[in-house]
């Protein structure tokens, strides 16, 4: 983190400030950063302190080994102010163990770190060198001492800075970062005044414990806290600060969102150094602490900002004139437009908030406002000015604001930037809620959808979505009926269930942090523990195709039926074959000769299942086995079953077959020349076929019929003698028993 400052907390810096650094990781130079204009400002009590300092808003630089910082003043008249010098500030590194998770706490209490805990040194690498504060490079990106720059405009090598500030404001190497609760939103003494070897760089470290008068009181909230990085778990140095307590209002009346104007290319593994670095350079100016009360980075997390207890008023450094009673919530980044618009305010390109930085900053104000009462979504609240020198504001007078308001609205700034200022919308709306939208976009985990209704055994996984970000969610509801058998966490996009038999619906109910609810639209989820049945045997029947000696051609039939809903039925013997619900007849074929087994298995959407079955005969009976009149002719060829055939031209010669069964086809062989035959059954003429085929063809089963049961029947084939065509040749029957 590098700052600029200079004597003089009122004095100004009427010019630019141009800042360039050198990667330590790459060894490449950064082109020139203009640093920003200070626009969070301690109350005047703290402001005109002595020894309290003006400074640019403190930049980023991120793990640098080198820097380059050049000032210039508006015109050639134009003197700067005087101590001007260059704050190097290494956010140093939390002590072995400590993590960013070993500080989270809930918001709503003050914790008391233990000194068991350490951390792994990840955040930041400390700069080794500095390069001297010349302006330019050369082309290899290495600073030159004959770059051009006026010696009075840039700070010597003799100036102020130095890697770690000497009058102890760098962050701690070793802080305490694994918090117990304590039962007091109110800090304890000792941890207001910290006993630290160090502390007489503190200015007030002489100070004997005293509680804060009047001791502020404590505050309820409707709302939960949110999860919190502690001060420990970022790694404040509590000994840099200013011992004791803060200066605390009667209760935040007013949320100031800001942004801290540095770059948005930041992992967010680096957001704790981040804050040290921010919180440093504060005490650098001389402020008694960090200015803001929380900071949020990109990922939505959230870190304690000045000492005090988060659940307290704490009067913070954020908007000049408005500090009490109001809270600085400070975005982490640079929030101006992409392009056009405020672009040009910042050094940094800007960026849009990420739904995760919004929601959480929303979650800090559905919590603070719950202590009040207010909804954050549509509240106003009026605070005085404190300040006799803030532009556009007049000291004593009330000003109205809504409770979430920009930075903007309290003093003469960009801050927060177009895009996070234009979000505020969107923040009112996730603090004060409902949910938005929620959707049952399916179940699944033994629950099946068919038509607009989903079916089970039993069990089922009901999924969800809503845009509504989950750190505004208290939790999501799934209702059976309209009642609650799961619950979940604002996290959660799913959960299980179950129901019993029968037809339910299905919803979900999301709960906002503020109590509200919306309820999703409903799904039907059928219970259905009852297998499918097949109220009749399957059947079994000749049908027409061709014959050979090892299949013919049958057709299986069937009904097959569900108490709620039939998914499929699937063919397993004497092959295998799959149908959709409403299919109830299969073609296939059956070796003749032997009892062949017909079997079927149904299954429902919830996948119950249910099977039947039957043994059937097919059996192919030739001419030999016939009765004759007329004249017929034996023809032998490999295309006739068995290797022969009849075949006769004669006006009513006949051929018949007698035997018992259950289905019946008459075999033929086809061609152009082929006439037509009469069929009797047991006596009785039931129809004239016709042999003629344009493309000659054998062993075809041309005629059927089939009963409901076995019985003995006489098929009986009569030559009609077509005229031009009399011939008919007959290769045998095929039936069913």
């Amino acid at each position: 983190m590098v700052g600029v400052t200079w004597n003089g907390a009122h004095a100004k810096l009427r010019g630019a400030v141009e800042v360039r650094t050198r990667s330590a990781v790459s060894g490449h130079w950064t082109s020139w950063l203009k640093m920003q204009q200070p626009d969070d400002i301690p109350d005047a009590a703290e402001l005109n302190r002595p020894g309290v300092r003006g400074g640019m808003s403190p930049m980023w630089s991120g793990p640098s080994n080198g820097i380059q910082v050049r000032a210039t003043g508006a015109g050639k008249a134009t003197a700067l102010p005087a101590g001007l010098r260059v704050d190097l500030v290494d956010p140093g590194e939390p002590a072995g163990g400590a993590t960013q998770q070993s500080g989270m706490g809930l918001a709503g209490y003050a914790v008391d770190a233990t000194s068991t805990d350490t951390a792994t040194p990840t955040d930041s690498v400390a700069p080794t060198d500095t390069a001297p504060a010349t302006a330019g490079s050369d082309a290899s990106g290495t600073p030159t001492a004959t770059d051009s720059a006026s010696p009075t405009d840039i700070p010597t090598p003799t100036d102020s800075a130095s890697i770690a500030p000497s009058n102890g404001t760098s962050a701690s190497s070793s802080p305490s970062a694994s918090p117990t609760s304590w039962p007091s939103q109110l800090p304890s003494l000792s941890e207001a005044y910290p006993s630290c070897t160090t502390s007489s760089s503190s200015p007030s470290a002489t100070a004997s414990p005293t509680p804060p008068d009047p001791v502020p009181a404590a505050t309820t909230s409707t709302v939960a806290p949110p999860t919190v990085v502690t001060r420990a778990g970022w790694g404040a140095d509590e000994c840099a600060r200013d011992t004791g307590y803060p200066s605390y209002g009667s209760a935040v009346k007013v949320m100031f969102v800001h942004h801290t104007d540095t770059t948005n290319d930041y992992s967010c593994a680096d957001s704790p150094a981040i804050v040290r670095g921010i919180y440093a350079e504060h005490l650098n100016q001389g402020w008694r602490d960090l200015g803001y009360n929380f900071l949020v980075d990109k990922c939505g997390t959230i870190f304690e900002g000045r000492f005090g207890g988060m659940a307290l008023p704490v009067v913070g450094a954020q908007t000049y004139g408005f500090n009490t009673n109001s809270m600085g919530v400070a975005a982490i980044g640079t929030y101006t437009d992409l392009s056009g618009g405020d672009s040009t305010a910042s050094t940094f390109p800007g960026a849009a908030p990420s739904q995760a930085m919004m929601a959480s900053i929303a979650r800090i104000a559905a919590w603070k406002f719950g202590m009040t009462g207010v909804n954050p979504g549509t509240g106003t609240a009026s605070l005085p000015e404190g300040s006799s020198d803030s532009h556009g504001f007049t000291l004593g007078n009330s000003y109205s604001f809504n409770v979430v308001s920009g930075h903007r609205n309290g003093f003469a700034t960009d801050c927060p930037g177009n895009q996070l200022y234009n979000a505020l919308s969107t923040i009112r709306s996730y603090a004060s809620g409902p949910v938005g939208t929620v959707s049952v976009t399916g179940l699944a985990g033994g629950a099946v959808k068919s038509g607009t209704s989903y079916y089970t055994k039993g069990a089922a996984t009901v999924s969800w979505t809503t845009s509504t970000p989950s750190a505004v969610i208290s939790g999501f509801d799934v209702l059976v009926d309209g009642k609650a058998v799961a619950h979940t966490s604002a996290s959660a996009r799913s959960t299980s269930i179950s129901v019993a038999s029968g037809s339910h619906t299905v919803q979900v109910r999301a709960t906002h942090v503020r109590g509200s609810t919306t309820l999703s639209g409903s799904v039907t989820l059928v219970g259905d523990t009852t297998a499918p049945t097949f109220p009749t045997a399957p059947g079994v029947q000749v049908r027409t195709g061709t014959v050979n000696s090892t299949s013919v051609p049958v057709t299986v039939t069937w009904k097959a039926a569900d108490n709620a809903a039939l998914a499929k039925v699937m063919a397993t013997s004497p092959s295998s074959a799959t149908f959709g619900p409403t299919v109830t007849s299969w073609a296939t074929t059956a070796k003749p000769g032997a009892s062949d087994l017909f079997a079927l298995k149904a299954y429902d959407v919830a996948g119950n299942t249910g099977g039947a079955s039957v043994y059937r005969t097919p059996n192919i009976i030739q001419e030999t086995s016939t009765t004759r009149t007329g004249t017929w002719t034996r023809k032998s060829s490999t295309s006739y079953l068995g290797g022969y055939s009849y075949s006769s031209s004669s006006a009513k010669a006949s051929i018949s077959w007698t035997f018992t069964g259950r289905s019946v086809a008459w075999i033929v062989s086809r061609a152009s020349t082929s006439g037509q035959a009469y069929v009797y059954l047991d006596g009785t003429k039931v129809t004239t076929v016709d042999l003629k085929s344009s493309t000659t063809l054998y062993r075809q089963a041309l005629w059927t019929k089939t009963w409901s049961s076995p019985a003995k029947h006489t098929l009986k084939i009569v030559v009609v003698g077509t005229s031009g065509r009399p011939a008919i040749t007959t290769d045998g029957i095929a039936t069913i028993s």
